[in-house]
């Protein structure tokens, strides 16, 4: 009775942990990125980060990702995209979001974060993927820094490849690839 009692219990607490794992896991919501250079996945933090995720799933959502370009490559630094189109036309964007980057996450290699102008709140649609740790765009006391909302989980070879592609300015943009680096689609995945 006792051998049937334990091995019941050790059936039930195994189904709960299976079932914790599976709601944590969709609590984190995916996003493919189909580019002209690969695929990159990026799951989302939605508990650090939940403004943030909420504003680039809109984006995501709506379409305005798809086919607009990675308009700003930096080796050894980041990748950057989010707001441009093949001519290097800025997209409409909606209101700025408040910026998150107190939030315990780091901007390391492979992270996902917002860019915005020298004001802390201005991030609207363009994003960017660190290429190594760039501790000095965390927050600190003296530095708003730059919100982490998500990491790469597959597609780094991807995101190295873009980092390695030759560069030019484009009227009073710089770093700008000499062949454009499409965003074809963007969309959520689960």
């Amino acid at each position: 009775m006792i051998k049937r009692i334990l091995f019941v219990t050790s059936v039930i607490l195994s189904f709960i942990v299976l079932s914790s794992n599976s709601i944590a896991k969709q609590s984190n919501p995916n996003v493919l990125l189909e580019t002209t250079l690969g695929n990159i996945i990026i799951e989302l933090d939605t508990k650090n980060a939940p403004i943030t995720t909420k504003n680039f799933l809109n984006y995501v959502n709506s379409g305005f990702y798809d086919n607009i370009i990675f308009h700003r490559v930096i080796p050894g630094f980041v990748i950057q995209g989010g707001g441009f189109t093949k001519n290097m036309v800025q997209k409409s964007t909606e209101a700025p979001i408040k910026n998150e980057a107190n939030n315990g996450l780091a901007n390391h290699r492979g992270t996902l974060s917002m860019a915005r102008s020298s004001l802390p709140d201005s991030a609207t649609s363009q994003f960017f993927i660190n290429l190594k740790d760039n501790d000095n765009l965390n927050f600190s006391a003296q530095n708003p820094g730059y919100a982490v909302f998500g990491k790469v989980i597959e597609g780094m070879d991807v995101v190295d490849k873009i980092a390695k592609v030759v560069t030019v300015s484009y009227g009073m943009h710089q770093d700008v690839p000499a062949t454009s680096i499409v965003i074809k689609k963007a969309r959520e995945i689960k």
